[in-house]
């Protein structure tokens, strides 16, 4: 169930607390500690990551979980920071997006090809564009 409130003329969406308890009953986040859960939790994740139409509930229990499973990831596996173009390698192969469907959010198919492949840097515009687009946060592009 959606809540909604007019503000100035336009239908808001708001946190419907509710909905958010029978998210977190669904899945019962806690502190990830066996790799049992932390592949359960990446899961969950992942279906709420590529979900493009995220409720304000789906997107409070999605950085609930990112964060729970970077905590898990950092104690469990440390490693040396990806490179930005590896990140998008990366997150468009998992998603399946092809370089041609970037045409247009960061540039033409020269850039986009220079930026996937290592060859431009990502400029502060084209990580935020890359983390609307992939609705992640565009601090993995710098």
């Amino acid at each position: 169930m959606l809540n909604t409130t007019k503000a100035n003329g336009k239908m808001t969406l708001t946190f419907n607390e509710a909905a958010y308890r029978n998210l977190l009953a669904e899945f019962t986040p806690k502190v990830i500690e066996t790799e049992q859960e932390y592949e359960h939790a990446l899961a969950v994740a992942e279906q709420l990551t590529f979900n493009k139409n995220r409720t304000p509930e789906e997107q409070a229990l999605h950085k609930l979980l990112v964060t729970l499973i970077e905590a898990y990831e950092t104690q469990n596996y440390p490693m040396a920071q990806a490179a930005p173009h590896e990140i998008l390698q990366h997150i468009l192969e998992s998603s399946g997006t092809r370089q041609t469907d970037l045409v247009g959010v960061i540039g033409s198919s020269g850039v986009v090809s220079e930026v996937v492949n290592g060859k431009r840097s990502i400029s502060k515009a084209q990580a935020k564009a890359l983390g609307d687009y992939f609705k992640v946060s565009p601090t993995l592009f710098i």
